[in-house]
């Protein structure tokens, strides 16, 4: 009996021994493949990795190695360690236990070799996040036991091989971002376990295969970012486990399947930029769990579904770029959940008084492009969370609240394009977050607050297209940021701050075209070294143009048009590229460009050596020029002085200038220039006389209107001839067609204008190729412009003007389509303390009815 015990324990001994000599064998051959792969890396965190220590000689103490109870390697987590290198000699063969390898988030590089089906009991295989290239291998379809396949974030490429079909116990999938291309091999729909499916950021094509609808344990699916064509497949819908549906960026068509309203679970749903159509199902909207919501850039219409927030859980709502109409879901005004609202680019409707409530969690909002009436509230100075609101090209009316001052988080104010009245508030410059503030195109008045000098974010400031006044804050220059500042058709008048050169950052556009502007251009503009863009035009600035204008090397467009400037062009590229429409209608402007004269050196060289006469002379010059133009208005306008001295001096004959020029050179000039007014220089005719185009050498191209003479020398309409004086020379606005002079002698009567290329509205619409180009923004733009000069006619002149004779044939349009009001033969003056009556006048067929 002892014996027998003896034997067997002894039996038993040697069958232990016998493992523990194959277990040490085993590890150490590990060991070796493990030490091989560690040679071809390069990587400062292995140093564990080594078998000069006797207590290292196991590779299960090793960093990232863990082993089973026989000391065979079975897990190497090395994720986020600095590996360098491939995976070409780490010999999959030599662990024949490994149920892990995650090297994931490294620098990896090379392919994933073929040997590494091999490894036929892994688990878990994650290389993502790592320089991985080539193909999926077709032997990974070996490994019967993974549950988990992450390869994301590498330059994979090839299809997705067949072989990942047998791998039935698969739960996750992870191919994202990378090169994979062909279409989804249906034979996926057989891995049922599948929990989730990611493969976004690649070039697959093809269809989504129905068989997807077999994967009833799936609850995220991830396709986005692809170049997927065709409908959604119905069979999607029964997915009921589904939380999470990615399809957006491919090239998906048709509508959503009507069984998307079985998916109780989802909550992350997006099918943005894709080509779908169609409206939404109510069903499928009134899922209680949905968070996030991503519909944009699609051709959906129809209304958005009523109950999209009534779970209370609605986080992001984006359903821009669409054809979405009516009115906005009800269950949205208590939807307190949402963060991110982006609803821009469809035609929704209602008013924003009354449609939105309380968001306290609120980012983003932005409701441009709809058809979204009434006026913004006060209390949208609660959502203290906003960095974004933007409601452009809307109908909002009213002021722009105070209490928008409040939201400090505010990034971007976009108001641009509404009705919006009043003052821009003073307290926006506490907004220190403020990059982007843009309320152009609207009815602003009053003037530019100084306070927006304190905003130091701003790069965006767009104020253009409203009725501002006064004068260009200097504090703007304070605003170091800019790299965008507009603030063109206005009615700021003043001279150009020379702070505006400490806008070192403008970049983009200077714009301060169509104001009221005057003196001269301040050389600091010059230290503007990355501007691009500098629009000056259609203002009254005087002087010579700074040479350091020329020393600014990054701007490409320049537009100094239609000012009274002077003297020599600089040398820039800009302006020796400068087309003559950029440069015309200025008072003494030479140089090397087409349109100009060259610059005489000699004159130039002794203006600059007499600097000190200039500046006494000039206001001396200037104050006898304001003396004579009093005289003259007096001499030819006093009604009740009609002795027949006064008529006698109006005929002697000579130019009367009203904009500088020397009257009798300016009346040699318009003689020769029209060859003693020949029937060629003939542009129009009109009950009042013939119309001349002249090109001058002084002011360069003009129009003259040449009146009828009857038999005695008389004009047949001297009334008209001398409300044409009067009321040009009593106002100037740029929608106003410019009066530049007037000649008067008893052999002729003309008036002389400045010249607009596209002649009138009439002709313009009566022309098939002038009509096309007159889009409906041009044509509302005319509109705008004629309202504007009639606003200032009747509102703003000391003696309000009726124009009386406002008609298509009187309203001018200049190369840019600007509208300019003509002809004011027939218009009077209103006195404002006693009644005025005026017979009936005026071209038939376009005078306001009477109420």
């Amino acid at each position: 009996m002892v014996t027998d015990r003896s034997h067997s324990l002894l039996l038993l001994v040697a069958v232990l021994l016998s493992l523990v000599s194959s277990g040490a064998k085993v590890s150490a051959l590990e060991a070796e493949a493990l030490l091989q792969w560690k040679a071809s890396l390069q990587t400062q965190s292995l140093h564990s990795w080594s078998l000069t220590n006797a207590s290292n000689r196991s590779p299960c103490t090793w960093t990232g190695i863990a082993c089973n109870d026989a000391g065979s390697v079975m897990e190497i987590n090395l994720p986020k360690v600095g590996l360098h290198g491939t995976l070409d000699n780490l010999s999959f063969s030599s662990f024949p236990n490994l149920t892990r390898l995650d090297l994931g988030s490294n620098s990896l590089s090379g392919t994933i070799p073929s040997t590494i089906g091999d490894s036929v009991k892994l688990t878990y295989l994650i290389l993502s996040d790592n320089q991985i290239s080539g193909s999926i291998p077709h032997e990974i379809g070996n490994l019967k036991s993974l549950t988990e396949l992450s390869l994301f974030t590498n330059n994979l490429v090839g299809q997705i091989p067949l072989s990942l079909s047998n791998l039935s116990n698969l739960q996750y999938i992870f191919l994202g971002k990378n090169q994979i291309s062909g279409s989804i091999p249906p034979e996926i729909g057989n891995l049922v376990n599948l929990i989730q499916l990611g493969i976004p950021n690649n070039h697959l094509t093809g269809s989504i295969p129905s068989s997807l609808g077999n994967l009833t344990k799936l609850t995220y699916l991830y396709l986005h970012v692809n170049q997927i064509s065709g409908p959604i497949p119905q069979e999607i819908g029964n997915l009921k486990n589904l939380v999470g549906l990615l399809l957006s960026s491919n090239l998906l068509s048709g509508s959503i399947p009507s069984n998307f309203g079985n998916l109780t679970q989802l909550s992350n749903f997006s099918l943005g930029r894709c080509q779908l159509s169609g409206s939404i199902p109510q069903e499928m909207m009134n899922l209680t769990n949905m968070a996030r919501v991503d519909l944009s850039d699609n051709n959906f219409d129809g209304s958005l579904p009523q109950q999209i927030c009534s779970g209370r859980s609605l986080v992001y709502f984006i359903v821009y770029n669409n054809r979405f109409a009516g009115p906005l879901p009800e269950s949205l005004r208590n939807c307190t959940t949402l963060t991110r609202m982006r609803l821009e680019r469809n035609q929704l409707t209602g008013n924003i008084s009354e449609i939105f409530g309380e968001y306290p969690n609120l980012e983003y909002i932005d409701l441009s492009y709809n058809q979204f009436h009434g006026e913004l509230l006060p209390n949208w100075g609660r959502w203290k969370q906003l960095t974004l609101l933007r409601i452009s090209s809307n109908k909002l009316t009213g002021k722009i609240p105070v209490e928008l001052a409040l939201l400090t988080q505010l990034g971007v104010l976009d108001l641009f394009s509404n009705h919006l009245v009043g003052e821009i508030p003073k307290e926006l410059g506490s907004l220190s977050s403020l990059f982007d503030l843009s309320l152009n195109e609207n009815q602003l008045a009053g003037e530019i607050p100084s306070e927006l000098g304190k905003l130091s974010n701003l790069e965006i400031l767009d104020l253009s297209t409203n009725s501002l006044i006064g004068q260009i804050p200097e504090q703007l220059g304070d605003c170091s940021k800019l790299r965008y500042l507009n603030l063109s058709v206005n009615y700021l008048n003043g001279s150009i701050p020379s702070h505006m050169g400490d806008l070192k950052s403008l970049q983009d556009l200077l714009d301060l075209s169509h104001n009221s502007l005057s003196g001269g251009i301040p050389p600091s503009l010059g230290n503007l070294l990355m501007l691009e863009i500098l629009n000056l035009s259609h203002n009254y600035l005087s002087g010579y143009l700074p040479s350091g204008l020329g020393n600014m090397p990054s701007l490409i467009t320049v537009d100094i048009s239609y000012n009274d400037l002077e003297g020599p062009l600089p040398n820039g590229k800009a302006f020796k590229q400068a087309s003559p429409e950029a440069i015309r209608n200025n008072t003494g402007l030479c140089g090397e460009v087409q349109g100009l004269p060259l610059c005489n050196l000699a004159k130039e060289h002794s203006g600059k050596g007499h600097k000190v006469v200039i500046f006494i002379v000039v206001p001396v010059i200037g104050l006898l020029f304001i003396l004579l133009v009093l005289f003259g208005f007096c001499f030819f306008f006093n009604r009740t002085a009609k002795n027949e001295e006064t008529k006698n001096e109006i005929r002697k004959g000579y130019v009367f200038s009203v904009w500088d020029y020397n009257g009798s050179i300016l009346f040699d000039e318009i003689i020769k220039a029209t060859e003693n007014f020949n029937e060629k220089y003939c542009i129009g005719k009109g009950g009042y006389g013939t119309v001349y185009k002249a090109e001058l050498p002084t002011i360069q191209v003009v129009v003259i209107k040449k009146l009828r003479s009857l038999d005695d020398g008389e004009s047949a309409h001297e009334e008209a001839f001398k409300n044409e004086i009067q009321a040009l020379t009593e106002i100037r606005h740029r929608n106003i067609v410019k009066l530049y002079g007037f000649c008067s002698n008893r052999h002729c009567k003309f008036l002389i204008y400045e010249y607009m290329e596209r002649g009138s509205l009439a002709s313009a619409l009566i022309s098939i190729k002038e009509a096309i180009q007159l889009d409906w923004i041009k044509r509302v733009n005319v509109i705008k412009g004629v309202a504007h000069a009639l606003s200032y006619m009747h509102h703003d002149c000391v003696l309000p003007i009726v124009h009386r004779d406002i008609s298509s044939k009187n309203i001018l349009l200049d190369s840019e389509f600007e509208a300019c009001i003509s002809d004011f033969g027939i218009a009077k003056l209103l006195k404002p303390d006693s009644s005025n009556w005026t017979t009936l006048a005026g071209t038939h067929g376009c005078i306001a009815p009477g109420k």
